[in-house]
This record gives structure tokens, C-alpha cells and sequence, in this order.
């Protein structure tokens, strides 16, 4: 039962891909770019106060805010409201809330099972929240959000945690002998992500206990070529040294590379 003075409506947000929006599990479209960075901020963090000053750093990145903010944020809240339910928006003298909780964000759910699956002592159960996490992720953050700003400052991390838990699974793959069947994702991630050499040193393994040395070999060849072209650098040590490995014919060792969550 819902707790007295809580909303009655569910809304969940969508923004690890295109920018989705949901009241009771019925899709919302919101036309206005500025609906969807305010909605988008505020999800972000959803169940805490947003200060209107940063609502409208957000939506008015050209520096060219109206003469009248906090009149101009308060009439965007109100056409949110009308969307999403009276309800669905607090407000406080320092600014707004979204009444939604952490897992109704697909953000901030992900940040969380990432979490407990980094603390749970289970090795099924860091899996499944490992594997639960990953799935809810459908393309580039905030796709369908027009804000430079979040594009700048909460991408980054947010794809830093994706690849990060991606490479985790990957390594528990690679643990169990699905090494062949990784060749093809590996190779299509190197070439998204051509600078992580994270991701190199796994196609290289991967081929390699595949039975595919000179293409472990090759794949060195345009990980060292890329990072020299574009960083101006030679590869990471961890990579210098699967490499070496593969020239003395000895063969890479994932326990090397990184730790098994």
C-alpha cells in the first residue's frame, strides 16, 4: 500500500539509450527538448532536490536564459506535471523533486545492481546483478536529449561503468571456456572503442585460445598502430606483455589481465 501523501502513479525513466518515459507502464512522448533535459535532470536525481538554478544551467546551456527563470522553470514543471500527474513533481524553496524511485531511473538502477553485485559474496548472485545491469542498457545515454551539458558530464562515467561491467562479464566468459563464441562481440567492440586497450588484450586472448595466434598476433599490430596514430604512445604495459607472451609462444593469462568479479 502506498504510503499516505505519496504519488499514486508509477513513472519510470528511460535514459541509458533513446529517451523513454513511462506513467504506470504507458508511454509518455514528450515533443519538447527542454521537457526531456528537465525531466532527464531530474531523474538523475530522482527522490532529491534539483535547485532551479541548475535546472536552468541545464536547459539554457547558451548562456542566454529568459529574464525571468525560476517563472519560465516553474511553467516547464507545470507542462510536466500535466504529462505525468499533478503529483509526480514536488517542489521545495530550493527547487523541484521527481517522486520516483531509484528504480524507476534505468541510470541509477543500473548504478546500484552494479553495486551490489561488486558486494555480494555469492558468485551467482554477482552475476545475476552483473548480468541484470547490462541488460537495461539499449544504446548512448540520453539519446533523444538535446543537452551538450549532460552529454559532457554524466556520459562519460556512466559509459565508463557500462564498459567496465561489460569487460567483467566478458572476463567470466572468458573463465568458462567461451572463448571462441567472443570473437565476433570483442571485434566489434575494439572498433567502437579503438583507444581501450582493455578490450584488445581480450580479443587477443580470445583469438588466441581459439587457435588463431596469427590473428591474435595481426590484432596487436592495429591495437599499436591505432594507439600510436591517435595517442601518439606506445601500449599498456598489460598489452606489451600478452604480446610477449604470444611471441615466446606462451599463452596469455586472463588472471593477468584483470580479476574474475
Amino acid at each position: 500500500m502506498p504510503g499516505r501523501g505519496l504519488p499514486q502513479t508509477v513513472i519510470s525513466v528511460g535514459l541509458l539509450g533513446p529517451f523513454q518515459v513511462s506513467v504506470n507502464q504507458v508511454p509518455v512522448q514528450l515533443t519538447a527538448g527542454r521537457l526531456r533535459i528537465l525531466l532527464a535532470v531530474l531523474a538523475l536525481s530522482s527522490g532529491r532536490t534539483v535547485a532551479v538554478d541548475r535546472l536552468a544551467s541545464s536547459v539554457w546551456t547558451d548562456g542566454h536564459q529568459p529574464n525571468n527563470v525560476r517563472r519560465s522553470i516553474q511553467t516547464y514543471i507545470g507542462r510536466l506535471r500535466s504529462l505525468l500527474g499533478a503529483e509526480s513533481i514536488g517542489s521545495t524553496p530550493a527547487g523541484y523533486v521527481l517522486r520516483a524511485g531509484s528504480e524507476q531511473v534505468d541510470a541509477l538502477r543500473f548504478v546500484g545492481l552494479l553495486k551490489k553485485s561488486s558486494e555480494a559474496s555469492d558468485t551467482a548472485e554477482r552475476t545475476d546483478r552483473l548480468l541484470e545491469a547490462l541488460a537495461l542498457w539499449r544504446g548512448r545515454p540520453f539519446d533523444g536529449v538535446p543537452s551538450s551539458q549532460l552529454a559532457e558530464s554524466e556520459t562519460p562515467w556512466l559509459l565508463e561503468g557500462y564498459l567496465t561491467a561489460l569487460e567483467r562479464r566478458l572476463d567470466l566468459d572468458l573463465a568458462a571456456g567461451r572463448h571462441r563464441g567472443l570473437v565476433v562481440e570483442l571485434s566489434e567492440l575494439v572498433t567502437r572503442h579503438p583507444l581501450r586497450e582493455s578490450l584488445w588484450i581480450r580479443l587477443i586472448i580470445a583469438l588466441d585460445r581459439s587457435g588463431r595466434r596469427a590473428d591474435a598476433l595481426a590484432q596487436y599490430d592495429r591495437a599499436r598502430a591505432r594507439i600510436a596514430t591517435e595517442l601518439g604512445v606506445d601500449p599498456d604495459p598489460t598489452l606489451q606483455r600478452v604480446h610477449a607472451d604470444l611471441l615466446a609462444g606462451r599463452s596469455a593469462r586472463l588472471e593477468s589481465v584483470a580479476k574474475v568479479p
